[in-house]
């Protein structure tokens, strides 16, 4: 089954994060350990419509998504990281620790590496264990 067609993700709604570009320091590789590279950054946060569906149109009536960029400019933030991984793995985990968020899947891409590719990435799909 694929992860997205999960039966406890039925009843949320799916906020995103789209193609975010962002400088981070990271790779394993000599050459990659001298400046910034750019990272491409696609998250999908899955939140109960019973927390996130608004009556009186208010903000706090819904997870404000506002941490989402906070969360990932903070670990861009945080010094060099060898691998994507690492990087996808620490932004699901964080954003996976809200307490509204029941999933989150994660895609870093790194755009610049290969001449013949649009990028090469990884991904990871987080659910939570307890409802």
């Amino acid at each position: 089954m694929h992860p997205l067609l999960h039966p406890r993700l039925a009843d949320c709604r799916r906020v995103f994060l789209r193609n975010c570009e962002i400088a981070v320091r990271i790779g394993a590789h000599d050459h990659e350990k001298t400046q910034p590279q750019r990272l491409i950054v696609n998250i999908d946060l899955f939140i109960p419509l019973a927390i996130s569906t608004p009556v009186r149109d208010d903000l706090s009536e819904v997870v404000d998504y506002a941490f989402v960029r906070e969360t990932l400019d903070a670990l861009a933030a945080r010094g060099h990281i060898n691998l994507q991984e690492t990087f996808c793995d620490a932004l699901a985990s964080q954003l996976l620790a809200h307490p509204g968020i029941r999933a989150v899947r994660a895609t870093i891409e790194k755009p610049d590496i290969y001449d013949n590719a649009e990028s090469i990435g990884v991904e990871v799909f987080h659910i939570r264990e307890n409802p």
